[in-house]
């Protein structure tokens, strides 16, 4: 399905409400934690095809899971499969089997999982013989994937002598750790996460951070909120952003003291003057000037979902940009920061240079393009949704738009509800 999104109306609906989706993030450690503990329940889950497939997943009395493109679920399986008595198969898309999962296998098998490669040696799909886990220490590479450490983290708690996980290197995506750390503390788990001096730079065997997690035979928190989706709220971040003076929009069901990482949406976008406030478990977006900044530098190693947002917004306001610590971006659903180097180009404002982990925006203001500017998606739901609020300053083509059901399932009714012209092509 294509989609062919056109200039809203010049008369704009203001202080519309919108209910978005359960965080995957959240749903998606609180189902694993719910599988080890059925007694657990789960309040506002998530709808996305994450989700979905995480569900499916944990439900099937089947030997052969296929969880599709849902990265999250692939590294959360693995090791939970890995801490299970019996025999499984786990696949995915096309994609999915070209996604490094070698730290994380070599992570389990370093505490006796018994992990097989079916195809490409470090890479999916993978023969799991569940229920050999016997080592209560392991070490791994923070740097790589936070989503490596939390598959340990979620399973540690229903082994028999814990785990204690040692941090090799600079952590990424801090924030989703401590998403983890505040879930397992919920339901009664006893987290102990500190920090050690390096002996050496030039000993990989050194770590910098530990986590130490005590076993739990039972849950003191039996019921579990998810709060809606921080990820989903930067599209509207960026489409208040590009909004005149005075325009607000309210999210329902997010907290002022998030465990999202996400979160720090608020910071940002207050450079894009977009003011951030609260009111009952409400989010307010309004905008309050049209005074921007002229050049952003963004460090988002702890907020990478942002990146494509953040992008298309200083594309469209033309606001030059900077944006590093991206070096994940390269093993998502795409790779992200090619993907927008490719898409953003066709913006004939526009002047990008990119590293292994870092974007450099030069722009001018957006204008009208005589066509709609084409935006490849690559089976990422990102690049659909990131880009779809520059629609306010030109035409666009969303080549492949059914991909946002993979974490947004209702993203084009909302736009609709904006006025937002679209049109299946």
């Amino acid at each position: 399905m294509d989609l062919l999104l056109e200039k809203p109306l010049e008369s704009l609906d203001k202080d519309l409400t919108f209910t978005i989706t359960g965080s995957k993030s959240e749903s998606n450690r609180l189902l694993i934690l719910k599988a080890l503990y059925p007694e657990l329940e789960i309040v506002n889950l998530s709808n996305s095809d994450d989700t979905v497939h995480m569900q499916e997943a944990l439900m099937s009395q089947k030997n052969h899971v296929d969880i599709g493109h849902a990265g999250t679920a692939m590294r959360f399986l693995t090791a939970y499969y890995s801490s299970k008595k019996g025999l499984i198969t786990i696949t995915g898309s096309q994609r999915m089997q070209q996604r490094p999962i070698a730290v994380l296998v070599d992570a389990l098998r370093s505490i006796g999982a018994k992990i097989q490669y079916l195809n490409q040696e470090g890479y999916p799909p993978l023969k799991i013989d569940g229920g050999h886990i016997n080592g209560a220490t392991v070490k791994l590479d923070a740097s790589v994937s936070s989503q490596y450490i939390t598959a340990l983290m979620l399973i540690a708690p229903s082994l028999e002598n814990g785990l204690k996980i040692e941090l090799i290197g600079k952590l990424t995506s801090r924030p989703y750790i401590q998403m983890t750390v505040r879930h397992l503390q919920s339901i009664g788990v006893t987290v102990n996460w500190s920090k050690q001096d390096v002996v050496s730079q030039k000993d990989i065997q050194a770590s910098s951070e530990v986590i130490q997690i005590k076993p739990l035979e039972t849950i003191i928190n039996k019921s579990l909120t998810v709060e809606s989706d921080w990820s989903s709220a930067g599209y509207w971040y960026s489409w208040v952003a590009l909004q005149d003076i005075g325009y607000k929009l309210i999210l329902q069901y997010y907290f002022k003291d998030s465990v999202q990482g996400d979160s720090k949406l608020s910071q940002y976008y207050e450079a894009f003057g977009v003011q951030t406030s609260f009111d009952n478990n409400q989010l307010i977006l309004t905008k309050k000037s049209d005074k921007v900044a002229q050049r952003v530098v963004i460090n988002l190693v702890n907020e990478p979902d942002q990146a494509q947002t953040i992008f298309a917004t200083c594309l469209a306001l033309g606001v030059d940009a900077h944006l590093t610590g991206l070096h994940t971006l390269r093993i998502k659903e795409t790779d992200r920061i090619a993907a927008l180097k490719d898409v953003g180009s066709r913006f004939r404002e526009s002047v990008i240079e990119t590293t292994q982990d870092t974007i450099t925006l030069t722009c001018e203001p957006l204008v009208q393009h005589d066509e709609p500017v084409v935006i490849d998606t690559f089976d990422d739901h990102r690049m659909a949704m990131a880009f779809a609020p520059v629609a306010c300053r030109t035409s666009l083509l969303i080549k492949d738009a059914g991909v946002v059901t993979k974490s947004y399932p209702q993203f084009w009714d909302d736009l609709k509800r904006v006025n937002v012209n679209i049109t299946e092509i």
